[in-house]
């Protein structure tokens, strides 16, 4: 790289880092604010990982802002070298704005990687073996203390529902079987089940009929084409699993659709983060960088700004679809990293052409 490369990337590099950690100082103030967990984090593990699982929970907030942190922090680094007549200067010596974007795009994306493959997993791994998410409460639809699991299997189809699980889910307590297909035993109730050999089994367990007695049953056994993976994220969330525990989870194969779009759409936006992050740096370019008769940069950076929350929040919508299967997860999680860089580049052309 030359010496204007280094320049134009080390200015850019202190702003975003900079715009990133006061982002950082400002979610972990609000995580610690949260004392309930943080105090019951500290009574099982200590004040030490209690503040450990604060700058992680952080840490992974602060990576879900980045689109928006990149470009605030881009718009910084490029304004300060237009004060300093740096970017003048640059463009009046022949190099032209896409030859100035290069270093820093290349530099972003192995960045986004880094990132993605390892911040989020390190982040990602402490969360979940100091807070995870809680049995039963991954969505807040479920009551608290339940937990309901839709099963299908050879010709059956049932529900689940339990009081009490085993880390991973493979072992659930106080357990209900309801059955939504024709069935002689349409109610069962047992102490325990537990998963094996592709069907669940159940221990001391009541049939019940409204038209007979109870009666019990030493061991029942009802199929399901459920993995041990899948109930546990089924029970828990995308969020608590990391970019080689998703991609592992995908290979052996999921059955159940709402498990797969959930994996599937965590998995693709890792590998889409240097896309949109590339996508908030030529936008930041796009409003900022470009010739302007006055010196003037307030309303090029507002809209820049709003530009890149609006980007965002389409984001963060098209993950929920993805999630939900709604779209189509590669879609969802690519679509808006590829329309940010179209936004970017089509607004940098047109200011690039002279006519603005």
């Amino acid at each position: 790289m030359t010496r204007i490369d280094w320049l134009i990337l080390r200015r850019l590099a202190g702003r975003i880092g900079a715009t990133v950690f006061i982002f950082y100082g400002l979610i972990a103030l609000v995580e610690s604010l949260d004392t309930w967990r943080f105090n019951a984090v500290a009574e099982s593990n200590g004040v030490f990982m209690a503040l450990v699982m604060v700058a992680m929970s952080a840490v992974r907030w602060t990576i879900k802002t980045l689109p928006v942190t990149v470009l605030m922090g881009a718009i910084l680094g490029l304004a300060d070298l237009k004060a300093k007549h740096e970017l003048t200067v640059i463009k009046a010596s022949g190099i032209s704005i896409w030859r100035a974007v290069r270093a820093p795009t290349l530099a972003l994306i192995g960045v986004s990687f880094l990132v993605a493959l390892g911040a989020e997993t390190v982040s990602t791994q402490i969360n979940r073996e100091l807070y995870p998410t809680p049995p039963g409460q991954a969505a807040l639809l479920t009551p608290p203390g339940e937990i309901w699991l839709e099963q299908r299997g050879e010709g059956v189809h049932y529900v689940i529902l339990a009081r009490h699980m085993s880390p991973g889910g493979s072992e659930l307590g106080d357990v209900t079987v309801f059955h939504l297909m024709h069935n002689q035993i349409p109610r069962i109730e047992a102490a325990n089940a537990v998963l094996e050999n592709g069907a669940w089994v159940f221990f001391d367990t009541i049939a019940r009929s409204p038209d007979a007695p109870a009666r019990f049953i030493p061991d029942y056994r009802l199929p399901t084409t459920s993995s041990a993976a899948e109930i546990r994220l089924s029970l828990a969330s995308t969020e608590d699993m990391t970019f080689f525990d998703l991609a592992q989870l995908l290979e052996t194969g999921v059955s159940d659709p709402s498990v797969r779009s959930a994996a599937t759409m965590r998995l693709i936006k890792l590998l889409t983060l240097p896309l949109v992050l590339t996508g908030s740096l030529f936008i930041a370019f796009a409003f900022t960088a470009g010739y302007r008769r006055n010196s003037s940069l307030g309303p090029a950076v507002l809209y820049g700004i709003v530009l890149g929350f609006v980007v965002f929040v389409i984001t963060e919508m098209a993950d929920r679809a993805g999630s939900t299967g709604v779209l189509d997860p590669t879609f969802a999680a690519v679509g808006p990293a590829l329309v940010a860089i179209v936004i970017g580049v089509t607004v940098l052309l047109h200011k690039e052409d002279g006519r603005t």
